[in-house]
């Protein structure tokens, strides 16, 4: 395990409603050759490991993950680890002619295991297919979308759910949601929804940056407060993080001024930080926003070691607001007029140089499938294991924060 030669890259999976349901975790080769057997095994019992905590369970919350798989590794011990509901398997629809890929398939769906079929052969779309799998990978294309919804007319009469790839734009998403798809794989979490008014800050976000501002500058409790209060909104969400059950503090804090005090200015920055990032009423796309606060926290935790606590608490703001110029519909150097960051933070957001930006460019791949991952780990002297750890740790860490 400790010698790990493998990346893991993510794709999200959107639900019609663009939220995610879940991710797509993939080794990414250095080399072209598809991952063996083991390596496979590998991916999943280092994912089981780091995802299942003894006292809190799966710490993905409701997130599913899909997880390619070939058909010697259906019995691996692994999967005994993973937890069946949140787990769906992979596999090319073609091996089901084997009758004994076939039965360990059923085998594990009547476990609970989920499993998805990748290049499906319409003859398997029936009524009993519910039995072998959870899921199909349909290969969606805008050129023949008619052709595509007699395909998919007899799958809707079963209670497997599609799953469309690739889907590259919004309208592709469109018409795979109307044609009655139930999730999506694509780089649509990097693009935000067309067609939408609002651009620049809302009022929200304007008094997040001026506190951002006053923190920076170290401004009295009582002003802070002052600012605050313009917001109740605002007000009640940090009221409820500092008495959320991250910060044991054994009894409730009911006033701001209490709770500016004891949060200190560098939590309260960052707090505001990713609350700006969650704060749009654009209507853009939650997995926007769930992207950036992933890859806050992975280029932080890629840093840290290396740069120390401080430097990794500007990474996670680099990272943070590396989405927010799609967040808030405004070129990045229009945003960045609107607040004041550090020239390092700065360099990395425009041109991803700097001390910062090696980082978070490979904080970026790791959820592009790029062939950059490695290259850029090797330039920061991480090896695949603690890049792994990382991700897996910004993932787990998504979900817990509460804004």
């Amino acid at each position: 395990m400790n010698h790990q030669t493998n990346f893991i890259v993510r794709e999200p999976l959107l639900d019609p409603k663009q939220r995610v349901i879940g991710y797509e975790l993939s080794w990414q080769q250095n080399g072209e050759a598809p991952p063996s057997e083991a390596e496979l095994e590998e991916l999943i019992g280092f994912v089981a490991g780091q995802l299942n905590d003894e006292d809190g369970g799966w710490l993905l919350g409701d997130k599913v993950l899909f997880l390619q798989a070939v058909p010697a590794m259906l019995s691996t011990d692994a999967l005994f680890d993973m937890p069946p509901e949140f787990t769906v398997l992979t596999i090319q629809s073609e091996v089901l002619r084997n009758p004994d890929t076939l039965a360990a398939v059923r085998g594990l769906r009547a476990g609970g295991v989920g499993v998805a079929l990748r290049d499906p052969d319409p003859g398997l779309f029936t009524k009993n297919l519910a039995g072998t799998a959870s899921f199909i990978e349909v290969r969606f294309s805008s050129a023949d979308v008619a052709a595509q919804a007699r395909v998919f007319a007899a799958l809707k009469q079963s209670t497997v759910r599609m799953v469309g790839r690739p889907v590259a734009t919004w309208a592709d998403f469109d018409a795979c949601a109307a044609l009655g798809l139930d999730a999506f794989v694509g780089k649509l979490h990097l693009t935000p929804r067309p067609g939408n008014p609002v651009k620049g800050l809302n009022p929200s976000q304007t008094i997040i940056l001026q506190l951002m501002q006053m923190v920076k500058q170290e401004a009295d409790v009582k002003e802070l407060e002052n600012t605050l209060k313009r917001d109740a909104a605002l007000s009640y969400k940090l009221l409820r993080f500092i008495n959320s059950a991250s910060f044991s503090l054994g009894r409730e804090v009911q006033s701001l001024r209490q709770a500016l005090a004891l949060l200190g200015y560098a939590p309260l920055y960052r707090w505001l930080t990713l609350l700006l990032a969650t704060a749009s009423t654009s209507g853009y796309s939650p997995v926007l926003m769930e992207t950036a606060v992933v890859r806050g926290r992975l280029a932080e935790l890629l840093g840290f070691t290396a740069l120390g606590k401080g430097e990794a608490e500007n990474l996670f703001v680099a990272g943070m607001f590396s989405l927010l110029d799609r967040l808030l519909g405004l070129p990045m150097k229009e945003v960045l007029e609107t607040i004041q960051l550090p020239e390092a933070v700065v360099e990395a957001l425009l041109t991803r140089g700097g001390l910062y930006g090696p980082y978070l460019a490979l904080a970026e791949a790791c959820e592009l499938n790029s062939n950059l991952v490695s290259s850029l780990a090797t330039s920061l002297h991480l090896t695949p294991l603690q890049v792994n750890k990382a991700h897996l740790s910004a993932l787990a860490w998504a979900q817990s924060v509460a804004t």
